[in-house]
């Protein structure tokens, strides 16, 4: 049975920016599973309905729907056990857990310089809907959301000592090759990269180098994909 995921599109098709896509497809690629990657807008919710909700990641194999990037990867590991694993045993599936609660932080603050970026590349049918529910979330306009983003970037830097700290010592956060606890932090850079030219590291950060060695992982797979570098 083939995998089936639905993956966020922007106006142009192959243009696929949601961060918790992003850690799915890496983790599928990780566990050396074949795809096939479908693209959704905000618009076609009704397309999910059988999943129970709407958003994506949603992964389809079978008859099972799965949503939600840490369930579908703990279906990953439990239904392909004899792949490699994406957390490396259980206790590193429970410090996984810390990893991706650290990228959904990470993706808090991304979202307020990015957001304008979001909006120019999505299709013209899912505008209204983004900026509707965004503006309602944020309790201001999108303008206003990013505005002075340049002022905050040196902050969101700093925010991310431990992270650097780390890379000084190891080529991944997995150790000498990545886990999905990689794949959390990394795909939070990937979305900012596939919508916006707004540069989130410096070129010297060990960071960037960690984040420029997954890009060419499983193939080069995610450093394929339509983005600003």
């Amino acid at each position: 049975m083939i995998l089936k995921l639905y993956d966020l599109a922007g106006a142009e098709i192959d243009r696929r920016f949601s961060p918790y896509c992003w850690r799915v497809r890496m983790a599928i690629a990780h566990k050396g599973l074949d795809v096939e990657t479908i693209p959704w807008r905000f618009s076609d919710k009704d397309v999910l309905a059988p999943s129970g909700q709407g958003k994506v990641p949603v992964l389809v194999h079978g008859d099972n729907w799965i949503h939600e990037s840490w369930d579908i990867a703990e279906y990953l590991e439990n239904t392909f056990p004899d792949r490699p694993s994406l957390f490396g045993g259980p206790l590193g599936k429970s410090l996984s857990r810390l990893y991706a609660n650290m990228g959904d932080v990470m993706a808090a603050q991304i979202v307020r310089m990015v957001l304008m970026d979001i909006y120019d590349r999505l299709d013209e049918k899912d505008k209204p809907y983004f900026r509707e529910s965004r503006e309602q979330r944020f309790g201001m306009s999108l303008e206003k959301v990013v505005e002075g983003r340049e002022q905050r970037l040196e902050a969101f830097r700093e925010s991310l000592l431990p992270l650097r700290m780390t890379l000084r010592k190891q080529r991944f956060f997995g150790g000498d090759s990545p886990l999905y606890a990689d794949y959390a932090l990394f795909s939070q850079f990937q979305w900012a990269r596939c919508i916006s030219p707004f540069a989130l590291l410096a070129d010297d950060d060990p960071i960037k180098e960690w984040r420029d060695r997954l890009l060419s992982a499983f193939g080069g797979l995610a450093k394929s994909a339509p983005a600003y570098d």
